[in-house]
């Protein structure tokens, strides 16, 4: 046989070869590194911080749109993700946000879904947190934190059968106590990591090596709450030179040496300078590295190539040994290193993060959003409730758009009320229409229940109720159309709650001659107050705005009557038209002359406020039943903002920052007007053209109940208001107060004073503000 190879063939072949070996991918990289006993472990943790809506929507956000704002999208993040992982199997990444994960979830294929639990099944890939979104620990109720935690968990179960072991609260605005004992004992995570604490906590914490610590977030509860918490030494993102992220400006690692700027040595010094840097701050030969930023790996093969050849040529110089990790892995190796760690025993609140900067803006920014998370989480937990008693459908509406839309809106820029306006708008959106769907829910149920139904689920229920959603507008078209026409309305009254409730019932109506009968026909004692104003210019703007419709009368009065709902039950109350014999029970109003000098005592029951007929203002409280007695006044304020005049820092939606000078008092004259009856007393204030409260004492409780409307805060004069309400008593605190963590526990806290450092004191009012999300004073 004869073999006749063309010169100029060989030649060109030989160049193709040469170019491969030079040019191609023909390096190995070793990353498999494990961890080595005595030598400094460099734990790369890959990940991507991903807000469930902030500068964009959720949405936005994930399909990659409105790039002109902001170029993200999670999608690819997640596309691009998996194709990485599967090149080498010791790459690993972690992913917190089940919001956008079941989102891009739902759209792969079987094949998409199969090679995904592979990887979760090997670890490459981590579900961190685990929750809905990365809720904020400030503003958020322990039970909405609970609530979308398990939505999440739920999905990671079901899909994986997997359950996270780890917190990853890295961007939040500060730490509750209440995070860390939910996390420890009710979670059995065994580590939580995050990044923002105050300024002045970390330098501290830095000089003595106490950036990780055991954090007993329930006194109560003791050893059982704790777990080893992470405090990053600066920001989520690596240290600085390391960030490699497609189309930023970074330095790579270039191995070529046919290429110019060859750099491997210099590259490898420069992680060892990092990584000693960072070890002089902590305890045990392990740190770790956040390997990512917001909305990172677009394109994973950036940062993943980059970090293979960082391990491989950081372990073959040997001086420290590098390896891609988890926070479960790097809190294990911790744990391994059998060594005592300091003791933390309260939350990280309030933030600063430089001496003009403390982030308690956010306590009160966008209160009405606030207001309605917190109005619906009630709503969601009686609707899952009625939801599960009668069986869920397996076609038609259910609750889980209500959950979806309440999980998004804790995370830490939708609650908090930081986001773009145009994001806020679609968290409310998503709320009302989760809330519309959960409705029919509700309505379906109790009609169920009334009814009688045992079939489950009960799928044809023959009583048609109706929702009011309004009341605080006094707008419910039933209690205007239906009794006004001659016939009967029935109210149903659920308890979500685990006990017996006793409670007033509020109903909008144009007369005073109703009759009221419980389900065994008994009549009750009723009330009738008139509307106020406020309500009632409210009502007009809103039904004109939103409703497109224009604006009719009002209702003339409130309908009170008292209803008591057995535990996880309801109550049926029918209303109808009086004959008009029956004793009509309208409370007494009396504007009061400030002219008077005299004290104007106030309440149905045990509890008692005084009133200065002169001022209009609280004087006094006192308890009959419990012997305590008060001084007591009560004063809105408004601080002024400062504008960034002596340095750039201003007031706003992140930060609280009074511009120096003393709160101005709103008035100091305030209209009073006294409402008494038998079932409440109430004291309407007029604070000012845009503050009004009224305060209510029912004859059966021992607390007062305090509603305000503030607003729009008149800023006319050029001048931002920040907006406070002072209760001024003779009690000797000596600086000490308590406010409550989410809800479920209460803190004791100290004025210009920390227990971890010693505070030097750059901002004595904002410094000073904590966030409060139950208030009850008895």
């Amino acid at each position: 046989m004869e073999i006749r190879v063309n010169s100029m063939a060989m030649v060109f072949l030989v160049i193709v070869l040469f170019w491969n070996f030079v040019y191609g991918d023909f390096i190995k990289y070793n990353t498999g590194a494990a961890i080595v006993d005595g030598k400094l472990n460099v734990h790369l943790v890959p990940h991507s911080h991903d807000d469930v809506g902030w500068l964009k929507t959720v949405d936005q956000y994930y399909v990659g749109s409105n790039n002109t704002i902001q170029g993200a999208c999670v999608r690819n993040v997640l596309d691009s993700l998996v194709d990485s992982l599967l090149r080498d199997p010791n790459r690993k990444f972690i992913f917190v946000e089940q919001a956008f994960f079941q989102r891009w979830w739902a759209e792969q294929n079987n094949e998409t879904q199969k090679v995904v639990r592979k990887l979760v099944d090997l670890g490459q890939l981590e579900f961190v947190n685990g929750g809905w979104s990365m809720h904020d620990e400030a503003t958020t109720h322990y039970i909405d934190m609970v609530d979308q935690t398990t939505l999440g968990h739920q999905m990671i179960k079901q899909q994986f059968n997997k359950a996270p072991r780890a917190g990853w609260q890295i961007d939040p605005f500060g730490h509750s106590a209440v995070q860390g004992y939910l996390l420890g004992a009710e979670l059995g995570f065994d580590s939580l990591h995050f990044a923002r604490i105050d300024y002045q906590d970390r330098e501290k914490r830095k000089g003595d090596k106490s950036l990780e610590v055991i954090w007993r977030g329930s006194k109560t509860f003791g050893s059982s709450s704790q777990l080893f918490t992470n405090a990053f030494p600066s920001h989520y993102s690596p240290p600085d030179g390391f960030h490699f992220e497609v189309f930023d400006n970074y330095i790579p690692v270039q191995d070529n040496s046919l290429l110019y700027d060859y750099n491997v040595q210099q590259r490898v010094n420069d992680f060892l300078d990092a990584a000693m840097t960072q070890a002089n701050i902590t305890r045990a030969n392990h740190i770790m590295w956040t390997m990512g930023d917001d909305f990172q790996y677009q394109y994973a093969e950036s940062w993943f190539k980059e970090m293979d050849k960082l391990i491989h040529y950081v372990n073959k110089d040997g001086r420290v040994n590098a390896l891609y990790s988890t926070p479960s892995i790097y809190t294990d190796a911790k744990n391994a290193a059998n060594i005592s760690w300091p003791l933390k025993t309260d939350d990280y609140f309030p933030y600063a993060d430089r001496a003009n900067a403390y982030w308690t803006g956010y306590f009160t920014s966008r209160p009405a959003l606030k207001r309605y998370i917190r109005m619906l989480s009630g709503y969601y937990l009686a609707a899952r409730q009625l939801e599960f008693l009668v069986g869920r459908k397996s076609f038609g509406p259910h609750t889980f758009s209500l959950g979806d839309a309440l999980g998004i809106a804790q995370h830490h820029d939708a609650v908090t009320g930081t986001a773009k306006q145009h994001t806020t708008d679609d968290y409310a959106k998503r709320l009302a229409l989760g809330a519309s769907e959960t409705e029919s829910v509700v309505d379906s149920a109790l009609s169920c229940l009334i009814n009688g139904s045992s079939s489950r689920p009960c799928e044809t229920p023959t009583i048609k109720l109706r929702q009011c959603n309004l009341l605080n507008i006094s707008y419910c078209p039933p209690t205007e159309e239906e009794i006004l026409d001659g016939k009967s309305l029935v109210v149903v009254a659920y308890n979500s709650l685990g006990w017996s409730r006793t409670d007033i019932i509020r109903i909008p109506v144009d007369d005073s001659n109703f009759v009221v009968q419980d389900s065994k026909g008994n009549k009750i004692e009723v009330q009738y107050v008139g509307i106020d104003n406020v309500t009632i210019n409210l009502r007009s703007f809103y039904t004109k705005a939103y409703l497109g419709m224009s604006p009719k009368q009002a209702p003339k009065y409130w309908l009170l009557f008292q209803a008591s709902v057995p535990p996880l039950g309801w109550s049926t109350h029918f209303i109808s038209k009086a004959d008009g014999k029956g004793k009509r029970r309208i409370g007494n109003h009396s504007v009061i002359d400030a002219s008077q000098n005299e004290t104007i005592e106030v309440g149905a029951g045990d509890l008692k406020m005084q009133f200065s007929s002169m001022t209009g203002q609280l004087k006094r409280m006192t308890n009959f039943k419990t012997g305590i007695d008060v001084p007591i006044q009560q004063s809105y304020l408004w601080y002024g903002s400062s504008n960034g005049d002596t340095d750039p820092q201003a007031s706003g939606a992140y930060i609280f920052r009074p511009n120096g000078s003393p709160p101005l008092p709103v008035s100091r004259l305030v209209q009073l007007n006294i409402v008494r009856g038998p079932l409440v007393d109430e004291v309407h204030q007029q604070f000012s053209s845009w503050i009004y409260q009224v305060t209510r004492l029912y004859k059966n409780k021992d607390h007062a109940e305090v509603e305000f409307t503030i607003g729009p805060i008149p800023t006319e004069d050029g001048v931002g208001k920040e907006v406070v309400s002072r209760m001024t008593a003779n009690m000797a605190t000596e600086k000490i107060f308590y406010t409550d963590s989410n809800g479920r526990d209460f803190l004791k806290r100290v004025r210009d004073y920390r227990a971890d450092w010693s505070l030097s004191v750059n901002q004595p009012v904002a410094g000073n503000y904590y966030p409060v999300s139950l208030f009850l004073a008895e």
